[in-house]
């Protein structure tokens, strides 16, 4: 006998199909109203702009300690660190942003890689030495260096890093400067300054600086380009900021120091060229940016700043003659040097010139790069201007 088979009736044939209708309409409804949510979400955060605000928003100096120095990583696995172009979230992320103590002498110490402390730990820096020393001003406070050097030779950089950091209350500033840091046609080279167009343009016009406001290299975004959308790298950075704050805790590294560094050029090749200058010729104003130093000891107000011309390498070998180094042709940085130490004296600047007070074997990979050795003689240099009774 063939078994009995029993066909669907109309009527749950029909339920079926309105059920499958229902779910499709509700799926539907909810992607409509996710995706409307999403554009809402969208247009407003355009409209706020809040991601500087929200790079405030920190684990660190609260659930991990602060970082010696300001965020920059090439090698984020290793490095446990990372570049990014957020100030607000740089500096919450610093040892910086902790309240200041009574008993301080809040030192702030500006500046390039070299400061930064390229291929150093952060207590083979300048600043780490410095505060190895535990100096005192001559009214008895303690005096506590901040590291708040970076990578990049930029008078503008460190300009717009010093007027971020004057909401922290410095009672001093050292600014190591080198001619690098000076030429005028890579000032807005930078990233960090690219993307803070707004900062550096206001900087520009307040100081009367001599740099376009309308330069091609400082980003405008869109309307769009505000969007989450358009800053989810931005905002994924400050997540990943906070997670290799664990990593940073726990090891004390934020930057993969490797185990053979190749060293600095000795020989040199006869080149005479600085930059984009090719031959010889008098350098001016418009070459260098002395304006933007003006701007950085005006912007500290009364909190004194001190200019170090930072030391350098100085090659023996071949083309020595024609160049200090692969930085720097003869000609070129002696009349940096003389021009430096004019402008200093005229303007009543306190002035330091280090340039040739380091053995050319305490440097590493370039001209600025110190040893460990080479930075604690450069702190033993240094320390003496920190403690005198006109830093009270």
């Amino acid at each position: 006998m063939e078994p009995e088979t029993i066909a669907p009736s109309s009527a749950e044939n029909s339920g079926s199909s309105a059920s499958l209708a229902l779910n499709w309409a509700t799926i539907g409804r909810i992607f409509i109203k996710a995706a409307v949510l999403f554009i809402v979400l969208n247009l407003i955060f355009s409209a706020l702009q809040p991601v500087d605000r929200l790079g405030r928003l920190s684990i660190y100096n609260a659930l991990v300690r602060g970082r010696e120095r300001l965020p920059y990583g090439e090698v984020p696995a290793k490095d446990y660190n990372l570049t990014l172009n957020n100030l607000a979230a740089m500096f919450a992320s610093h040892e910086l942003s902790r309240p200041k103590r009574a008993d301080e002498y809040r030192v702030l110490v500006m500046g390039d890689s070299g400061i930064w402390g390229w291929l150093l730990g952060n207590e083979q820096t300048l600043v780490g030495q410095l505060n190895a020393m535990n100096l005192h001003t001559a009214d008895g406070r303690s005096i506590i260096a901040y590291n708040l050097g970076y990578p990049v030779m930029s008078l503008m950089k460190d300009l717009v890093l010093l007027d971020e950091a004057m909401a922290y209350e410095p009672d001093m500033i050292l600014w190591p400067v080198t001619l690098q840091s000076f030429a005028r046609n890579r000032q807005l080279d930078h990233p960090l300054l690219q993307n803070n167009a707004g900062r550096v343009r206001e900087l520009i016009d307040r100081f009367e600086l001599n740099i376009e406001t309308g330069d091609e290299r400082l980003v405008e975004r869109s309307f769009l380009e505000e969007t989450i959308i358009g800053r989810r790298r931005d905002l994924a950075d400050l997540v990943r900021l906070q997670g290799y704050g664990f990593a940073w805790a726990a090891t004390g590294i934020d930057q993969a120091i490797p185990d053979e560094i190749n060293l600095r050029a000795v020989n040199l090749d006869d080149d005479p060229g600085w930059l984009d200058i090719s031959t010889p010729r008098t350098i001016s104003d418009e070459d260098l940016s002395f304006d933007m130093l003006a701007a950085g000891i005006e912007r500290s107000g009364e909190v004194p700043v001190l200019i170090i011309n930072e030391p350098m390498f100085i090659s023996d070998g071949a083309n020595s003659d024609i160049r200090y180094n692969t930085f720097y042709p003869r000609w070129a940085y002696d009349q940096y040097r003389q021009r430096l130490a004019e402008k200093a004296s005229s303007n009543k600047w306190r002035y330091l010139d280090l340039w040739d007070a380091i053995p050319a074997n305490e440097f590493t990979d370039t001209p600025v790069h110190l040893t460990p050795t080479g930075s604690r003689l450069l702190a033993e240099l240094v320390a003496p201007h920190l403690i005198g009774d006109d830093h009270k």
